[in-house]
C-alpha cells in the first residue's frame, strides 16, 4: 500500500539548510531538465521497498538531466584541476520515504571522470556509470554528448534558455520537478535506504529551447522508448551547492 504524497509543508521544509557542516561544495551549471510523464505503477515496480513514487496531480515523471559539475571539492579544500571538473547526466524519478520526505531516485548517473564514478559507487551507493562525454557552450547555446561505456552511440543534446530565469512557485509543476534537495540510495547488501541532502538557492529556471534530444539513456536503464518528445523542458544556468553527509549508512 502506497503512502500519502508529501505535504506542501514537507516539500518546503526540504529547502531549509540542514544543521551541521557540509562535507563538500560544488557548482551545478548549464542544467537541462527533460521530463516525460509516466505511469506511476510502472515506476513503483522499479523502486526498492521503503520508497513510494511521488506524483503531481496523479502523474509520475521520469527525468533526464545533463549538466556540468564544477569546482567539486571537500569543504575545507580548493578545487583541483581536472578532477574537480566533469560532465554528468542522470536518469531519475521522484519519490518519498516512509517519513514522507520527498526526494530523487536515480536510475543511472553517467560521468566522464573514473575517480568520481568509483567514489560515488563506493561511498554513496549511487549507480554511477562510466561514459565518454564532451560539451561546448557558445553564445548561450549548449552542445552535449554522452556515450555510456559499452554502448554503440552517443546521446546528443543541444539546448539554450528560451526566456528569462525565474524561481519556481511552490505548488507548481516546476517546483515539483526541480526543487529537490534530497537523494535516496539503496544499499543492496542489507536493503537499507540511505538518504543524502544538498542545499542551494532555488534554481533560476527558464523554458528550454531544445534543438536536439535523445531518450537513449532511458532505454539503457530498462525503460521503453517514450516515442515522443519530452513533455516538459527547462534550463537553469546553475547554482552553488553544499553537500551533506549520507544518513543511514550504519555499520
Amino acid at each position: 500500500m502506497s503512502l500519502p504524497s508529501p505535504t506542501a509543508a514537507q516539500r518546503l521544509a526540504e529547502r531549509l539548510r540542514p544543521p551541521g557542516n557540509a562535507v563538500m561544495r560544488q557548482r551545478w551549471e548549464h542544467l537541462l531538465f527533460l521530463h516525460w510523464e509516466w505511469d506511476p505503477e510502472e515506476i513503483q515496480r522499479t523502486l526498492p521497498p521503503g520508497l513510494t513514487v511521488d506524483t503531481f496531480g496523479g502523474r509520475a515523471f521520469i527525468g533526464l538531466v545533463p549538466f556540468f559539475m564544477n569546482n567539486i571539492r571537500p569543504t575545507a579544500l580548493p578545487p583541483v584541476p581536472w578532477i574537480s571538473y566533469f560532465l554528468e547526466m542522470n536518469v531519475r524519478t521522484y519519490v518519498s520515504d516512509r517519513r514522507g520526505r520527498p526526494g530523487v531516485w536515480f536510475y543511472s548517473l553517467d560521468c566522464n571522470r573514473p575517480p568520481a564514478v568509483w567514489i560515488a559507487r563506493a561511498f554513496f551507493h549511487l549507480p554511477y556509470e562510466h561514459a565518454w562525454m564532451k560539451s561546448r557552450v557558445r553564445g548561450g547555446e549548449v552542445a552535449y554528448e554522452s556515450r555510456r561505456l559499452g554502448d554503440g552511440r552517443p546521446a546528443r543534446f543541444e539546448y539554450a534558455a528560451a526566456g528569462p530565469p525565474e524561481s519556481a512557485e511552490p505548488g507548481s509543476l516546476e517546483f515539483f520537478l526541480a526543487e529537490r534537495y534530497r537523494l535516496f540510495a539503496h544499499r543492496r547488501r542489507d536493503g537499507r535506504i540511505l538518504s543524502g541532502q544538498v542545499h542551494h538557492t532555488p534554481y533560476p529556471l527558464s523554458p528550454a529551447n531544445v534543438k536536439a534530444w535523445d531518450a537513449r539513456p532511458l532505454i539503457l536503464d530498462g525503460f521503453p522508448d517514450p516515442g515522443r518528445a519530452p513533455d516538459h523542458a527547462h534550463y537553469s544556468r546553475g547554482v552553488a551547492v553544499e553537500v551533506f553527509a549520507i544518513e543511514g549508512k550504519g555499520a
